[in-house]
């Protein structure tokens, strides 16, 4: 049985009550890392890794998942405005199964449309410098893209 999901309320069916979660922002060259605490109310930026091959990554993840405790994933699906989706969005479900076969765990897969523009935005009202921008823009958007699925699971726990 496949554990990637679309549907947030099939994911959250999945997923114990009280436990972590943690979003990914996939890209060519790093994997922009954020979590979130048991409540699951506020994503906070973690870590971005620097991609190697998909077993070096993998383990980097699986030590993450680990060491927070993580019961479910949130994996930035990068469709066109449009809505449609591209060659990143085939990389990044081939992601998803390749890491579901390596680790029983959920996935949702959540339209990041937008989401590395507010965290450009949101680090550019904080005046932070070019450098640092380029640094932390991943783990940043990862969790615009963590924070995204947190309140809609809000929405959904209060009946909305």
């Amino acid at each position: 049985m496949s554990r990637v999901y679309q549907d947030v309320k099939e994911y959250l069916a999945e997923l114990p009550d009280m436990t972590a979660l943690m979003g990914m922002d996939l890209g060519e060259k790093t994997i922009g890392i954020a979590i979130c605490d048991a409540l699951r109310t506020i994503a906070t930026p973690r870590e971005t890794i620097r991609r190697k091959k998909f077993g070096l990554d993998a383990t980097r993840l699986e030590q993450l998942i680990d060491d927070n405790n993580i019961h479910g994933l949130v994996l930035g699906m990068p469709r066109n405005m449009d809505g449609s989706e591209g060659p990143r969005c085939q990389s990044t479900r081939a992601f998803a199964r390749n890491f579901t076969a390596r680790r029983d765990i959920p996935i949702l897969l959540w339209d990041e449309r937008l989401s590395t523009v507010a965290a450009e935005r949101a680090l550019l009202e904080a005046d932070t410098s070019r450098a640092k921008r380029a640094r932390v823009i991943d783990h940043v958007a990862a969790s615009y893209i963590l924070q995204g699925v947190l309140d809609r699971l809000s929405h959904i726990r209060a009946g909305r």
